[in-house]
């Protein structure tokens, strides 16, 4: 055989060979999430509880003075933006179980929208949609997240077939309106927002954040970095206790694997609270609290974030915090914040993407999961949802 052709049938062999890779690959992406999403929807939606039993009355229908209308205009420009077979699947009603739908892993086969897929006109109301949504904060701190999932992409031998900052997909839940309830999502590696809306109320729960890496040291987003107030307040809050208080915090000494409760498919997950109470603290640290807090909570646009912190300050005697790992300064750690109506996990995890950097497989700060939550069945806006329909049936 000429050399010529022997090297087009070696090629055309090898790019048979790798199609079929690839197909297998998509084939247990396909399977491993349908067998996730499965189990993680077998039963209905109740919400994180201490015991299992829902604390009612906690988020009653009522009016913020906040404004939802700039969210409602963007997610209509957004769109209409779409042809109708985007549309159609991106669209889905407000109670559907898509809203529960979510997955952090890359192989996740999501639905809606993806930007991979959206023109630069459709990309931009995209953007739009979540600007209107999100502070400054909110919003560098998700588009930060896509950057680095490409540069996640250019350590991997630039596979950006599986890492890259267009594979997050947008879904609309019910009709935005100025009166009836409804929301979006977005679903990609390392960010999830679900934001429901009823009227001037937003809850913007649950909330995934995280990357690997969490600085980028390299490539085309050399110097993109995330959650390094988060990190640094955390164990700022765990070293400015007293011996006594840091010692009924520190539930564990050893971190030696991933201690985050309630991702994916968590929905329903009981679990008591840990740690020392805030009704301990003194008035500095009940401040210092409240401000680790806030890091997370202001990630929504201002004006809910503040209804927020005064929904979390009025249950800040029921609050807990909670840590994993040891208080040094070079510490690789976990810390929760839990109580009636907010739960926050903070989670410096194993090496997944980035196994050749970290031979050992242990936690490190690289790679960090953030889930955000309302416990007691507000997820999703789940329980307002419900006082909506009842109210709607009478």
């Amino acid at each position: 055989m000429p050399p010529k052709l022997y090297a087009v049938v070696f090629l055309s062999i090898l790019v048979f060979a790798n199609s079929l890779i690839a197909q297998s690959r998509d084939d247990r992406w396909r399977q491993n999430s349908n067998r996730a999403e499965a189990q993680g929807l077998a039963e209905p939606f109740k919400g994180l509880t201490t015991n299992g039993e829902v604390i009612p009355d906690l988020f009653p229908i009522g009016q913020t003075g906040v404004s939802t209308e700039p969210v409602r205009k963007a997610a209509l420009a957004f769109l209409d933006t779409l042809n109708s077979a985007q549309k159609a699947k991106t669209t889905f009603e407000v109670d559907d179980p898509e809203w529960r739908s979510w997955m952090n892993q890359h192989f996740y086969v999501r639905k809606g929208v993806g930007f991979d897929e959206m023109n630069p006109v459709q990309s931009k109301a995209a953007i739009g949609l979540l600007r209107s949504s999100l502070s400054a904060k909110g919003l560098k701190l998700s588009q930060d997240i896509m950057n680095l999932n490409r540069t996640l992409g250019e350590l991997n031998n630039n596979d950006f077939d599986q890492y890259n900052e267009l594979l997050y997909w947008i879904t609309i839940m019910g009709e935005p309106s100025a009166t009836e309830p409804w929301g979006w999502q977005i679903d990609g590696h390392h960010l999830i927002i679900n934001y429901f809306v009823l009227g001037d109320q937003v809850v913007m729960t649950p909330l995934f954040v995280g990357s690997e890496p969490v600085i980028a040291e390299t490539g085309k987003f050399k110097g993109t970095a995330i959650l390094q107030e988060e990190q640094n307040q955390g164990l700022a809050m765990i070293q400015a206790l007293a011996p006594k208080q840091q010692k009924a915090a520190i539930i564990q000494i050893n971190k030696d694997g991933n201690n985050n409760l309630t991702e994916a498919f968590k929905d329903n997950v009981v679990f008591d609270y840990a740690g020392v109470k805030a009704s301990s603290f003194t008035k500095s640290q009940k401040k210092q609290f409240l401000g680790l807090v806030e890091l997370f909570v202001e990630n929504m646009d201002d004006g809910h974030a503040r209804i927020r912190m005064d929904e979390v300050e009025a249950h800040l005697d029921e609050t807990y915090f909670a840590w994993v790992g040891d208080a040094g300064d070079d510490a690789v750690f976990y810390y929760r914040i839990h109580s009636p109506v907010i739960l926050i996990e903070y989670d410096q995890q194993r090496p997944v993407g980035m196994r050749r950097q970290f031979p050992d497989r242990k936690p490190n700060r690289q790679h960090v999961h953030v889930v955000v939550r309302t416990p007691n069945g507000n997820d999703y806006g789940k329980d307002l949802l419900r006082q909506h329909h009842e109210k709607r049936s009478h």
